[in-house]
């Protein structure tokens, strides 16, 4: 995969994908949960399988940007949080995002840089 990036002169990969591969704790993804929806997982395991690649290419410049467990459409605020490994919540235990500061924090990732060889995610 790294060599065919790499000849077609890309020189940064942003991978948007789900959440499904975030853990919710310590090594336990929520596509693994009882509760995640059956309608997809499919995609979820896909996106993990992506991400695996991922770490696995040696010359590869990439992050992987997962959302919140819920994104939806809603009101652009411009802020946000970011994360790591780790499903964000927030004091409710929810953990949402809407599209547009999705959006957002990915242009922001574009812009400035940062968290190579990382995957990142984004929930208030």
């Amino acid at each position: 995969m790294s060599r065919t990036v790499r000849q077609a002169g890309v020189r940064r990969l942003v991978q948007v994908g789900g959440a499904g591969s975030l853990e919710v704790a310590p090594g336990v993804r929520l596509v693994d949960t009882p509760d995640f929806p059956e309608v997809y997982k499919k995609e979820a395991l896909a996106g993990a399988a992506t991400l695996a690649l991922y770490r696995e290419a040696g010359d590869l410049d990439w992050t992987y940007v997962s959302p919140a467990a819920e994104i939806a459409p809603g009101e652009r605020t411009g802020s946000y949080r970011l994360g790591g490994e780790r499903l964000l919540t927030d004091a409710e235990g929810r953990s949402f995002v809407s599209a547009e500061d999705y959006a957002v924090a990915v242009a922001d990732l574009l812009e400035k840089g940062g968290h190579a060889r990382e995957r990142i995610t984004v929930a208030y």
